[in-house]
């Protein structure tokens, strides 16, 4: 089984730049057809798609992030790895990774039932 772990420093001021790492075990992030995503959900406010990157290394982002975003994949840590840039309170939020295919890419989703695995999440708080 798949296993999705995702990983942060918790509190980030505003203005820096958040990294959050998600580890993978029991399957590797090269492996065909799968597309590894970056979704959130700030408090009180609906999950949102962040971007992906796909088992052979392009990536994916929304529209409304990707200014801020990138997303990178570490091959001997089988780790996905999401940069966000310039955080503001509003970027406070609980961030999951998740693998799935590319229609989770495609529909941009937010809905658990189509991805095939999904993290615990991890906690960030932009605060001074």
């Amino acid at each position: 089984q798949v296993r999705l772990q995702e990983s942060g420093p918790g509190l980030v001021k505003p203005s820096q730049e958040l990294s959050l790492d998600c580890a993978v075990s029991g399957g590797s992030i090269l492996a065909n057809e799968y597309y590894w995503s970056w979704i959130r959900q700030p408090p009180g406010k609906r999950l949102e798609w962040m971007g992906a990157i796909s088992y052979f290394g392009k990536t994916y982002y929304s529209e409304t992030l990707k200014s801020r975003t990138s997303i990178s994949r570490d091959i001997t840590k089988n780790q996905i790895t999401l940069h966000l840039r310039s955080v503001t309170p509003e970027d406070t939020a609980m961030y999951y990774c998740a693998r799935g295919t590319i229609v989770t890419v495609t529909k941009e989703s937010t809905t658990r039932g189509m991805y095939n695995d999904w993290g615990q999440g991890t906690q960030v708080t932009v605060s001074s």
